[in-house]
């Protein structure tokens, strides 16, 4: 607890202060527009954190993956349109309350179990964190080799579109990974005759190319919604405020249930909103009721989704496993400031581990100050046509990428990196596998490297401690369940 106050002093530094309210906001209108997306987000936004301190850059970019998550609610009830994945479920309940007239009782009810569910994911990551340094401080080269296969694998199984399609995305991402100059050897690996290569590709042109542009290729091909928002305005949330004490269980089960899963590698805010919602549906004694408008099921999903998007940073933080693709961007962050993520991070750098913590609370009061007395500013917003946001977008990648490296050969490798993230997802490849590998993949390397130098060559040291010969078995048991889970549903249905 001491140190988690400590990094009150960073975080409430004012350059911070002034970044994690731009971070907020920004996730904030990323979350109301639909289709956007916190991942394209970040991607656009990287370039801008490298002239940053390490603390601010990613102070700002958590700010605009727990932001989005504040502002999908709006689009969800307003518009019958999931703001973002994990807000998908809310629709269910709020758009319907919403439609007979109580969109501030809807919209509250989000704003507060959001804020709730954040601030005890925020109490699990001081709680925890401590607790696996402790027991990572311990770890080697085998240990850290097994923990980091741990995490392709479950990024590869736990996306959802197949495992064999996330282990092939995870192979080419790690390929992609090798590109340029071996550290060790100084040989040039698939550099194909191009200079530019040799010192690899950019993680901001992979990013940005992989969910930036086929984001908005896909967002001008689908079709628009042409209903309006439904009109709201702050004095009908103020109103709502004395109805707000049923949802305290739901608001507790759903934030247990997101603190949990948030963790996990694959599971994330999107999971753990959907069993939030099905285990509140399954407590209550009138389930039917649900999906017409009650603020259970508006609760639950908004407290679990905001709890997960906070304790998601536990392991990229702590292990330095990312558990989604935004996690390893932000890991990507870390890496260009010469910041290696691991147990070691909360040692080296406390006042950057401590600060992010701290900062993720006073962003969530940012947040709760923005959305009550604003919502009808956010209301008029949510009409504003998705397609003016597209060029500018796409300009911003382009400034982006351009800014980081001064050449126009990044520009060009946004644009191929752009046309493959679109192939991968007409064919239903998930791109996210793809840049966990490349993110991961070089880790990977380094430390199988780093094992068989210390064991002269024996790949026995990879499974020489118990905690390797762990983590190995879970590897294997996550692989083998989720190729289970593939076949299930192949196979055949019975008749009748």
């Amino acid at each position: 607890m001491t140190d988690f106050l400590s990094g009150f002093a960073t975080a409430l530094q004012p350059v911070n202060l002034l970044y994690c309210f731009a971070g907020v906001i920004l996730g904030n209108i990323v979350g109301v527009l639909p289709g956007i997306g916190a991942i394209a987000a970040i991607s656009i936004l990287l370039p801008l954190t490298f002239s940053l301190d390490p603390t601010t850059a990613v102070i700002m970019l958590a700010g605009v993956y727990y932001g989005a998550e504040y502002g999908g609610s709006i689009a969800s009830i307003l518009l019958n349109l999931p703001g973002t994945a994990s807000n998908a479920i809310t629709t269910l309940d709020g758009y319907p309350l919403a439609r007979r007239g109580e969109a501030g009782l809807a919209l509250l009810t989000a704003q507060i179990s959001s804020f709730s569910g954040g601030t005890l994911g925020i109490v699990a990551m001081v709680v925890f964190s401590p607790l696996i340094v402790s027991f990572s401080l311990s770890f080697g080269p085998a240990e850290y080799f097994a923990t980091l296969l741990l995490g392709l694998v479950a990024g590869a199984s736990a996306i959802g579109a197949g495992p064999l399609k996330g282990i092939a995305m995870v192979a080419v991402g790690m390929l992609f990974g090798t590109v340029g100059l071996d550290l060790n050897s100084g040989y040039a690996r698939f550099d194909l005759g191009i200079p530019n290569l040799l010192d690899g590709l950019s993680i901001v042109a992979v990013a940005m190319g992989l969910f930036g542009i086929p984001e908005v290729i896909a967002n001008i091909s689908a079709s628009q919604s042409q209903e309006k928002p439904i009109a709201v305005n702050a004095r009908a949330m103020y109103s709502a405020f004395r109805r707000l004490g049923t949802i305290v269980p739901s608001v507790l089960r759903g934030a247990t249930v997101g603190g949990l899963l948030g963790p996990l590698p694959g599971a994330g805010p999107t999971i753990s909103s959907f069993l939030a919602y099905s285990l509140e549906r399954s407590t209550t004694r009138n389930p039917e009721e649900f999906g017409t408008g009650r603020i259970n099921g508006v609760a639950a999903p908004e407290a679990a989704n905001n709890a997960a998007a906070q304790t998601a940073f536990i392991p990229t933080m702590t292990l330095g496993i990312p558990g989604t693709p935004t996690m390893a961007i932000i890991l990507g962050a870390l890496m260009i400031h010469g910041i290696s993520p691991g147990p070691q991070l909360v040692v080296d750098h406390p006042d950057l581990f401590w600060g992010l913590v701290a900062s993720f609370w006073i962003g969530n009061v940012f947040l709760l100050m923005l959305n009550i007395p604003l919502i009808g500013v956010w209301a008029r917003f949510v009409a504003v046509p998705r397609r003016f946001f597209f060029p500018v977008i796409v300009a911003l990648v382009c400034i982006g990428v351009f800014g980081v490296s001064n050449s126009t050969f990044d520009i060009w490798m946004v644009l191929l990196m752009g046309v493959l993230g679109y192939v991968l997802r007409c064919f239903g490849f998930p791109p996210a596998p793809l840049l966990i590998g490349f993110v991961l993949g070089p880790m990977v390397e380094e430390y199988l490297r780093r094992a068989l130098m210390i064991s002269a060559g024996d790949y026995s040291y990879l499974f020489s401690s118990t905690t390797s010969i762990v983590i190995h078995c879970l590897t294997v048991g996550l692989l083998l369940w989720s190729i289970l889970r593939g076949f299930r549903k192949k196979a055949p249905q019975p008749a009748g």
